[in-house]
C-alpha cells in the first residue's frame, strides 16, 4: 500500500514538472514579440539573374546600404551604395534602380498618407559617376525613373512633373491639380484602396512618352473625421470618399510627349473606371483596361500613342463581376498572358498580339493563385496554384503551349516563390501549421534544392515551450457544401466534457482564413483562449475563395445573407457535438468579419450567446463605391440587398453579449458605422459594450493599443462565454 502511494506521488510530481515545462501564452508574449518570425530581407533580382540586392538598415544609427549578393553562394560580393553624412548621402529607407542599373532612386523622410500612398524626399544617385542628385527639396509622391535613367517623373500637389537629371531642368506637365478637386498622376482614395495602386502614370519603353490618369473628383461627396491629437482643438481631416450609389471621380487618360510637353486626351468614350494602364513592348502601343460601374464588363484596349487610335484587344464579362489583377504580361512579340475565371476557375490564357485567338494554358477544378512571370529562354510560365488542395499552395511551371507542367515545390502547405530576373533561380518560402517559414534556394528549371537560406528553428523550439494545441483541419457539410474548417481544442481536451465554442471568421468575397500556413497573431490568441478551456473554430463559408467562381460569387447582390446562414448552420452543427456546450457559443471578426459577427448574434440570436465586432461595416450604404457596388450594385438598384442584411435593421433582436470596437480615425470603414449601430441599439434599449480608440485607423494599432484591445476582448470572452 505504501509503495503504491509512493508511485502515485511520483506520478503527480512528474506531471507537475511536465506541466511546468510549458508556459501558457500571454498577451504580452503575443504583442511583445515572443513569436516573431525571422524573414528574408526584401530582395531585388539584378538584370543578370545571378545576383540580387538587399537594403540593410540600422535605424538607430541611421545607416543604410544597398548590398549585392550572389544567388548561388549567397555571399555578399559588393556594397553598391551606403549612406554617409560626411559625403552627403542621406539615410534612406527604400530604393529603386533604373533599367540599366546605373542610377538608383533613394527615398528619405517618408510618411504615410493612406494604406499604400506615401510622401517623401527623394534623391537619385549616379553609380557610374558617384554623384548625388536631389529630385525635389519638398515631399513628393511616386517618383519614377525613365527607362534610360536620365529623367524622373513624379507628382507634387496633384500635378505631374518631369525632372531632367543631366540639366536639372524641371518640366510641369499639368497645372490644374487641386486638393479635393483634380488629381493628376496618382489615384484618388477609392482607387488606392480598392484597385490597389497609387502611381497612375507610366513611362513607355523609349522614355519619350508618359501615359497618366486625371481624376476630377469635384462632384464626389467629401468625408470629414476629427483627429484629436494632443492640442486644444481637434483637427478635421477632409477627403473625397464616394459611398455606394454616390458620384465617383470622372477619370480620363492622357498621353504626354515628354520632349515637347504636349499632352493629349485619349478618346475612350468616358469609361466609368480605368483600373490599369500599361505600355506594351512597342513604344507607341499602350494597353488600357476599362470597367463599367457594375464591374461586370472589362475591356482591354490598345492605344496607338501617335494617332490616339483605340482598338479592343479583349473583352471579359461575368454575370457577377470581373476581377482586376496585375497578371497582364506582354511577351516580346506583344502576345499577352491573361488570367480569367471564364471556365469556372481562375486559369492562365495566352492571347495573340491582336487578341483574336487564345490558348488556355492551365485547367482543372483548382485556382491559379499567383502569376510569377514568363521566361523567354525556356518559353515557360511560372505560377502558384491550389492544385494540391484548396488550403495548400504550390509552385509550378508550364510551357506556353500548355504542356510539360512541372511541380517545383515539395512541402505540403503554403509555398510562394520569388524568381531571379532570368528565371534561373527562385527563393521558396514554405510554411505550414507545424512549420514556421523556411527559405530555400532552388533551380527554376526543375525545382532542385540548391541550399537552405534561412529557417525559424529557434522560434519552433521557443513555441514548443508554450502550451499549444494542434490546429486540426477538416471539412464541415453545411447547406450542401463541404466547407473548409480548422479547430483548436484545449491541450487537456476531454471528449467527455463540454466546452464553450468561439468561432472566428472574415467571410469576405474571395477571402480565405482556413489555410495551411504558420501561425499569425490571432492564432496565438486563439491558443491562449484554448488554454482557458475554449474550443476555437473557423469555417470558410460560401462567398470565400479557392473553390471556384460559382462558390465565390453566390453572394452577389446579397452580401451577408448566405455567409451568415453558413456561420449559423456551422455553429449549430458544431454545437451538436457531445463535447461542445450549445449554450455557450460566441463569434468574432474584424472589418467584414465584424459585419458578419454583428449579423450572426442578431439573426442567429438563438444560436450565439456572444459576439465581438471590430471595425465593422454595419450598412453597406456607408462603404465605398468600388468595393460595395462590385458585389451589390447601387443602393438605388438593390435597396433590399443593402437593408435586409444590415445589422442596423436588426438591433432589436439582440439577446446575447455584444462588444463593438472601432478606431476613431478609420478612413476605410468609418466610425460612423459603429456610431449608427450604437444608436440603433440604444433606441432598441439593448445593453452592449463598446470601445473607441482615438486617432487609430482600420488596423487599430500603435504603442500599447493592440495589447489594450486584446486585453479587452479577452476579458469580454472570459466574462461572457
Amino acid at each position: 500500500m505504501k509503495k503504491r502511494f509512493r508511485i502515485l506521488v511520483l506520478l503527480v510530481i512528474f506531471g507537475q514538472v511536465l506541466s511546468a515545462q510549458q508556459n501558457k501564452i500571454t498577451l504580452e508574449d503575443i504583442w511583445g514579440g515572443s513569436f516573431t518570425t525571422e524573414g528574408m530581407e526584401v530582395l531585388r533580382s539584378m538584370k543578370d539573374g545571378q545576383h540580387y540586392t538587399i537594403l540593410n538598415t540600422d535605424r538607430e544609427a541611421e545607416i543604410s546600404s544597398i548590398d549585392k549578393y550572389e544567388y548561388n553562394t549567397q555571399e555578399k560580393v559588393a556594397t553598391l551604395l551606403k549612406s554617409d553624412a560626411a559625403t552627403g548621402i542621406p539615410f534612406f529607407t527604400s530604393y529603386g534602380f533604373s533599367e540599366d542599373e546605373t542610377m538608383v532612386l533613394l527615398a528619405t523622410a517618408v510618411e504615410p498618407v493612406y494604406r499604400r500612398s506615401r510622401l517623401g524626399v527623394y534623391f537619385v544617385y549616379d553609380l557610374k559617376n558617384n554623384k548625388l542628385l536631389p529630385v525635389s527639396d519638398t515631399k513628393i509622391q511616386e517618383p519614377t525613373l525613365s527607362p534610360n535613367g536620365d529623367q524622373v517623373a513624379y507628382v507634387y500637389q496633384n500635378n505631374l512633373y518631369v525632372l531632367d537629371l543631366a540639366s536639372g531642368s524641371r518640366k510641369q506637365i499639368t497645372a490644374d491639380g487641386s486638393t479635393n478637386a483634380i488629381i493628376n498622376g496618382i489615384t484618388d482614395w477609392v482607387y488606392e484602396e480598392e484597385f490597389a495602386f497609387v502611381r497612375a502614370f507610366d513611362w513607355n519603353s523609349a522614355g519619350d512618352k508618359i501615359a497618366f490618369l486625371r481624376f476630377d473628383e469635384s462632384e464626389v461627396p467629401e468625408f470629414s473625421m476629427d483627429v484629436y491629437g494632443q492640442g486644444l482643438y481637434p483637427s478635421p481631416q477632409q477627403f473625397k470618399y464616394p459611398k455606394a450609389g454616390e458620384a465617383n471621380a470622372r477619370v480620363s487618360l492622357y498621353i504626354c510627349d515628354v520632349p515637347t510637353g504636349s499632352t493629349r486626351e485619349v478618346p475612350l468614350g468616358n469609361p466609368h473606371y480605368i483600373p490599369r494602364i500599361q505600355w506594351m513592348n512597342h513604344p507607341d502601343h499602350l494597353s488600357v483596361q476599362t470597367l463599367n460601374r457594375h464591374q461586370d464588363k472589362l475591356v482591354l484596349h490598345k492605344v496607338a500613342a501617335s494617332t490616339l487610335q483605340v482598338s479592343p484587344l479583349l473583352e471579359e464579362t461575368d454575370a457577377a463581376y470581373v476581377d482586376v489583377t496585375d497578371n497582364l504580361t506582354f511577351l516580346p512579340d506583344d502576345r499577352f498572358i491573361w488570367t480569367s475565371e471564364k471556365d469556372g476557375f481562375n486559369h492562365i490564357y495566352l492571347y495573340d498580339p491582336q487578341g483574336d485567338s487564345h490558348r488556355q494554358l492551365t485547367a482543372g477544378p483548382w485556382e491559379v493563385t499567383a502569376y510569377y512571370g514568363y521566361d523567354t529562354g525556356s518559353r515557360r510560365i511560372f505560377y502558384q496554384s491550389s492544385e494540391q488542395g484548396s488550403i495548400n499552395r504550390d509552385v509550378y511551371s508550364i510551357s506556353d503551349k500548355g504542356k510539360g507542367k512541372r511541380k517545383l515545390s515539395s512541402g505540403t502547405g503554403t509555398n510562394q516563390a520569388a524568381f531571379s530576373s532570368d528565371f534561373t533561380y527562385f527563393i521558396n518560402t514554405f510554411s505550414n501549421v507545424e512549420t514556421p517559414p523556411v527559405y530555400t534556394l532552388h533551380e527554376a528549371k526543375d525545382g532542385a534544392l540548391v541550399k537552405e537560406l534561412k529557417h525559424n528553428r529557434e522560434l519552433l523550439s521557443r513555441v514548443q515551450g508554450f502550451e499549444m494545441a494542434p490546429k486540426e483541419f477538416s471539412t464541415l457539410p453545411i447547406n450542401g457544401n463541404d466547407l473548409n474548417m480548422w479547430m483548436i481544442k484545449p491541450v487537456d481536451f476531454d471528449p467527455a466534457k463540454k466546452y464553450p465554442l468561439l468561432m472566428f471568421q472574415y467571410s469576405g468575397p474571395g477571402s480565405q482564413q482556413v489555410l495551411n500556413r504558420w501561425h499569425g497573431a490571432n492564432d496565438y490568441w486563439h491558443q491562449m483562449l484554448a488554454s482557458h478551456g475554449y474550443i476555437v473554430a473557423c469555417v470558410d463559408g460560401r462567398g470565400t475563395g479557392l473553390k471556384g467562381r460559382d462558390f465565390k460569387k453566390v453572394t452577389q447582390l446579397e452580401l451577408g445573407k448566405f455567409e451568415v446562414e453558413d456561420q449559423i448552420a456551422a455553429a449549430q452543427a458544431l454545437s451538436a457535438r457531445p463535447y461542445i456546450d450549445a449554450e455557450r457559443t460566441g463569434i468574432w471578426g474584424w472589418s467584414y468579419g465584424g459585419f458578419m459577427s454583428s449579423n450572426c448574434i442578431l439573426k442567429g440570436n438563438d444560436v450565439f450567446e456572444m459576439a465581438i465586432a471590430v471595425a465593422p461595416v454595419t450598412s453597406w450604404r456607408f462603404y465605398d463605391t468600388i468595393y460595395t457596388e462590385r458585389y451589390m450594385q447601387t443602393p438605388q438598384e438593390n435597396a433590399g440587398g443593402y437593408d435586409e442584411n444590415s445589422p442596423l435593421n436588426f438591433a432589436d433582436q439582440l439577446q446575447g453579449d455584444f462588444l463593438l470596437v472601432h478606431g476613431a480615425a478609420d478612413d476605410n470603414v468609418h466610425v460612423q458605422n459603429t456610431m449608427r449601430m450604437i444608436e440603433a441599439l440604444v433606441q432598441a434599449n439593448k445593453p452592449f459594450e463598446w470601445a473607441i480608440y482615438p486617432d487609430r485607423n482600420h488596423g487599430i494599432y500603435g504603442g500599447n493599443t493592440r495589447l489594450h484591445l486584446y486585453n479587452k476582448m479577452t476579458q469580454f470572452v472570459l466574462n461572457n462565454l
